[in-house]
């Protein structure tokens, strides 16, 4: 049932009717979901005229005439990668092209291998303004037109085919819409494109042939591996398409996983939405001879962001994302705290408030003790545990050698090199961090309670010394976990006996909001890399 359900997940929705503008508005566009509107262009000139099997080619021959259009030749063949320097931009007129495609589709496979000598000599010839050039033995045997426009809203001077108009229609459902640009997509052979998203919102139409499309959601980014967004290929993955290293993109084994997938036959037209902050990025397979033609215009999410908030928006979106890594790092597969602890926010009744305080009340503790006896048996070993855990950290910082119970050595408490602990951000790396984490609220305030009246040498060391980034994440957490449970003077006392242990509160306090920003920033980091290809600490991730 549950592979059944996953299948169904990945399969893209297909409307068979048109909506009007309205209902796509409303009811597709504002979902950011891919959708495909079966047969919904059969009605263009061009799904008849351009027609390969029934004479199209002889048609857009004859219609371009001598037009000039910039091909995409590619020594990756039949994958066409975004990035400039994997491919060549060759102006060819657009007859000569339709000419080698009437060729191949006359020659079928034998004729894959023969490029005109017009096509080589004007391949070798650019090649030459690169740093290698190439010779008519090596040049490629395959070229793209892709993203050739019709109509460029935005630089009319770059229009290559504006002949082709009169043949396509805008669908009744963008009436409205601010178009960006509609260009056309031309290939002579079966061909890939790289993984990559568009910065606007595309409506994919098929006029002649069939194309496969492969989907990730915008959540999907960091399986994909964006190339950093101060580059030229910024919109394009790292994974090449073909034979991909494992060991450099780890976590690209799993990218397949979230995609969706959805074929595209003549007639049919396909709405890949931008995606809501992070791009949708999606591949394309292309038959044999496959002509297509594509919408591109700007979403009302970017459209409504107005320029002087970008500074805003961009922090808040950071911020959103590096809260939600920093609960990835946190995440344990069957120890979760979440599934354990008391949600405060469940407790719905004073009656219910009262139990609760009663359960945590602090009322006398404060000055008479905590005897080790009042503890939970499980609290009681988990306490143990944390000691032994600590003192052998400690220890091996050389911060102290004696592991006796209330004598372990806080050592210095300036410039002290945690080694041990500086690099541990991920739960599953920290012992002390796992431990803690597993406790609920009630074990968790009387563990540390008990801590403070019986060990306040090894507490003391346990904060300044044996706590990770993760460890004092986790601890911090435990915190707020606890103070929901609390009334106020319960806070206040156990937060006081809590911090009287230590000669210097502010540094013990310092100490706290140094690992939780160290944290933080490793979490940052990690945003930065999985979702715009920027690594700040020159680690491999």
């Amino acid at each position: 049932m549950e592979t059944a359900a996953l299948e169904e997940s990945r399969q893209v929705r297909r409307i068979g009717e048109i909506p009007s503008a309205e209902e796509f508005a409303s009811q597709i566009e504002r979902k950011n979901d891919p959708v495909v509107f079966s047969g919904c262009i059969k009605e263009w000139k061009a799904f008849s005229k351009w027609n390969v099997s029934n004479g199209g080619l002889d048609y857009l021959q004859e219609l371009a005439g001598v037009t000039v259009v910039q091909a995409m030749a590619s020594r990756s063949a039949p994958i066409f990668y975004g990035d400039i320097r994997s491919h060549d931009r060759v102006p060819v007129p657009f007859s000569t092209f339709i000419g080698y495609c009437k060729d191949l589709l006359k020659c079928g496979d034998d004729g894959r291998d023969s490029m005109p000598d017009t096509l080589k000599h004007k391949l070798v010839e650019n090649s030459k303004e690169h740093s290698e050039s190439i010779t008519e033995e090596a040049c490629p045997r395959q070229i793209y037109l892709a993203q050739v426009p019709i109509m460029n809203g935005e630089n009319e001077e770059n229009v290559q085919l504006e002949c082709l108009q009169e043949d396509i229609e805008t669908p009744s459902f963008l009436v409205g819409k601010i178009l960006g640009s509609v260009n056309l997509w031309m290939n002579n052979a079966a061909s890939r494109s790289s993984t990559h998203y568009d910065p606007h919102h595309n409506l994919l139409c098929i006029i002649s042939g069939c194309k496969k499309v492969v989907l990730w959601p915008p959540s999907a980014s960091p399986f994909l591996y964006p190339l950093p967004v101060y580059g030229e290929a910024s919109n394009h993955s790292a994974v090449p398409l073909e034979n991909p290293d494992f060991s450099l993109y780890p976590r690209a084994k799993s990218m397949y996983e979230y995609s969706q997938n959805v074929v595209l036959h003549a007639g049919d037209a396909l709405f890949i939405p931008e995606g809501c902050f992070c791009s949708r990025f999606h591949q394309v397979d292309s038959g044999d001879l496959t002509i297509a033609v594509n919408f591109w215009w700007q979403s009302d999410v970017m459209s409504g962001m107005s320029e002087h908030m970008d500074g805003y928006y961009l922090r808040r979106i950071l911020k959103r994302l590096t809260d939600k890594e920093s609960d990835r790092m946190l995440c344990i597969s069957s120890t979760t705290t979440d599934k354990k602890v008391i949600d405060a926010g469940q407790l719905t009744s004073n009656a219910d408030l009262d139990v609760v305080h009663q359960t945590f009340s602090l009322e006398g503790k404060m000055d008479q003790g905590f005897s080790l006896q009042e503890l939970e048996p499980s609290t009681l070993r988990s306490l143990y545990s944390l000691i032994s855990i600590v003192h052998d950290r400690v220890n091996h910082s050389q911060l102290g050698n004696n592991s006796s119970g209330d004598n372990s050595a806080s050592g210095s408490k300036d410039g002290v090199q945690k080694a041990v602990t500086a690099n541990l951000f991920n739960l599953e790396d920290d012992p002390i961090a796992k431990l803690v984490w597993t406790l609920q609220p009630l074990a968790f305030r009387d563990l540390f309670f008990a801590m403070a009246h019986n060990f306040p040498r090894t507490l003391e060391a346990y904060i300044l010394h044996a706590l990770s980034p993760v460890g004092v994440e986790v601890l911090t957490r435990k915190f707020e976990q606890m103070d929901q449970m609390l009334l106020a003077d319960d806070r206040s006392q156990f937060y006081e006996k809590f911090y009287s242990v230590f000669d210097n509160q502010f540094y013990a306090m310092d100490a706290l909001l140094n690992g939780k920003e160290a944290f933080a920033s490793k979490a940052f980091n990690n945003v930065l890399v999985q979702y715009l290809g920027i690594n700040l600490d020159g680690q491999k991730l």
